[in-house]
């Protein structure tokens, strides 16, 4: 079941927002459901804790070849399958 959708402007500003039909619990309790989208400058940490951190986010970031600073690069590529918890991350 899609709970919303998760991205990054061009302008770096995050942006969640829920599907009108998701009805389900909220992603996190700091983001209850609602119609208006979430906006930040940084990545949600619900999504920012779902990374791998030090040398496994190295590792990550080497054969993937995608920038060690780049969280939501790297979470689009590593969150799809087996992520914690009851979330994944999947591209559109």
């Amino acid at each position: 079941m899609e709970a919303g959708i998760l991205q990054e402007t061009d302008a770096r500003e995050y942006v969640f927002t829920y599907d009108e039909n998701y009805h389900g619990e909220p992603v996190c309790l700091a983001m209850p459901l609602r119609k208006e989208p979430y906006r930040s400058n940084h990545l949600f940490p619900y999504f920012f804790n779902m990374l791998s951190e030090g040398s496994n986010r190295q590792t990550q970031s080497l054969l993937l070849h995608i920038d060690e600073n780049d969280d939501f690069g790297i979470m689009l590529a590593t969150a799809q399958h087996d992520a914690i918890g009851a979330v994944t991350v999947k591209p559109l």
